[in-house]
């Protein structure tokens, strides 16, 4: 058996692994002779009560440990990655990948295409299925990696194989038979294109998918996002407000159909489709419990009713400050309406909304989290700012105060001779860093 060896990063205070004596440095190479590939291995393996662990110490000695704990008992080992292995790329080249509508010049994790199940599980991730093969799909089902969230944009073989530039593309059903026959809980997304998976495509994709429920517990639908940096890719046009109106009738016509027939409506349009089609958002109803909400499926909906929620919790009266709000055209009219409403609970409160264009990568790209701090930078300058700037945390990378380009907060801030305050994407935190509670 090919070892290999997982580091020890941390040992947890009190745990069964400080008991037996290991250390950080120390690296796990098997567990009751079985070969630990990731941490779904490794949890697996350790729920036994009886543990036999083949250990390399730090200082390259190997032994075999024996451990005797609770079943399911952690041992409280931190390893060296979370997913104790590297991730699985994408080996696709799709017509609408974003990443392959980016500049040169960033940093490079923005251009790693992951398609990994695993990722799916632990982080919510939408994969393709292209790169599992059969053992790794009954791994899925054998550990119950659930939910697994899947990008499936047509069930067309031929269709999915020109979509996404890979001649195996075309199996997906099959797959999703197996996780359905297993009973794995799954999520589906489609990125609508004009002239390719829309119209008779778009309904032969829902009626097929629809098949799986329950299971298969969601499909949402979303518009293609176009940068201006498509010169090596296949033509694609942007959808109208007339196209938004029509996928929107065709959604709440399937919708319908899948309520009379298993009591939930399944399929859901992002919220970008109501907003060019100057529709109304729906009701909270509508969203089912928001299954969807990172496809930006009712994330308009539920801003808007946190913030009433929170104002409802609050006084009200005489403020005398101002703030401002940078935003992108998609919210740009719910966070002003948002902002009046602050506004007229609170007399004498300034809230300056201001919609960024994204020349960046283009004007077709309208969402709040693909602004660049030099956008903001360059289209606040000299503008009346107040007293901070507040910012949507979705402008940032996860777990560092830098936007897409770079541009540091700080570097934004001395920019613009403000401080800027970013926004959590609760409502409620909407309303307190305006107010400053």
């Amino acid at each position: 058996m090919e070892k290999i060896w997982h580091r020890i990063t941390e040992v947890m205070p009190g745990s069964i692994a400080e008991e037996c004596g290991l250390e950080p440095g120390d690296r796990v190479g098997s567990v009751n002779g079985s070969k630990i590939t990731d941490i779904f291995d490794y949890q697996y393996y350790i729920e036994d009560d009886f543990l036999q662990m083949e250990i390399l110490t730090k200082d390259g000695e190997e032994c075999l440990l024996e451990i005797e704990k609770d079943e399911d008992e952690d041992l409280g080992i931190v390893f060296e990655t979370s997913l104790m292995d590297e991730y699985n790329s994408c080996c696709n080249q799709c017509v609408f990948c974003f990443i392959d509508q980016m500049p040169p010049g960033m940093r490079d994790t923005l251009y790693f295409k992951d398609d990994d199940s695993r990722l799916s599980f632990l982080q919510g991730n939408y994969i393709t299925l292209t790169n599992m093969k059969e053992e790794d799909i009954d791994r899925v089902i054998r550990y119950r990696l659930a939910p697994i969230n899947i990008s499936v944009h047509t069930t067309n073989p031929k269709l999915r194989c020109q979509m996404l530039h890979n001649r195996f593309a075309g199996d997906i059903l099959p797959k999703i038979r197996r996780f359905y026959e297993a009973e794995i809980p799954m999520n589906s997304q489609v990125v609508l294109c004009k002239g390719m998976n829309d119209g008779e495509e778009l309904d032969r994709t829902i009626r097929e998918l629809g098949q799986f429920l329950p299971h298969m517990e969601s499909l949402s639908v979303v518009p293609v996002g176009l940068t201006r940096f498509r010169d090596h890719l296949p033509d694609l046009d942007a959808f109208t407000k007339e196209d938004a109106g029509r996928v929107l009738a065709q959604i709440h016509g399937w919708q319908t159909h899948f309520q009379k027939k298993y009591g939930t409506s399944f399929v859901h349009a992002s919220d970008e489709w109501f907003i060019l089609a100057g529709q109304d958002f729906p009701g909270e109803e509508y969203y089912e419990g928001y299954g969807q909400l990172e496809n930006g499926v009712g994330m308009m909906r539920l801003l808007i009713s946190e913030v009433e929620q929170r104002l409802s919790e609050l006084p009200g009266g005489e403020r005398e400050n101002a703030v401002s709000i940078a935003t992108a055209k998609l919210a740009y009219p719910t966070i002003r309406m948002l902002a009046d409403k602050l506004e007229a609970a609170y007399r004498g409160m300034k809230v300056h909304v201001y919609c960024v264009e994204n020349v960046f990568f283009g004007e077709q790209i309208t969402v709040t989290g693909l602004l660049t701090g030099q956008d903001i930078r360059n289209q606040l300058k000299g503008k009346e700012l107040g007293e901070r700037l507040l910012l949507p945390c979705n402008v940032l990378k996860a777990d560092e105060d830098i936007f897409l380009d770079d541009m540091t907060v700080d570097e934004l801030s001395q920019a613009l001779q403000v401080p800027v305050n970013i926004i959590q994407s609760e409502g409620a935190d909407f309303v307190d860093k305006i107010l400053m509670l």
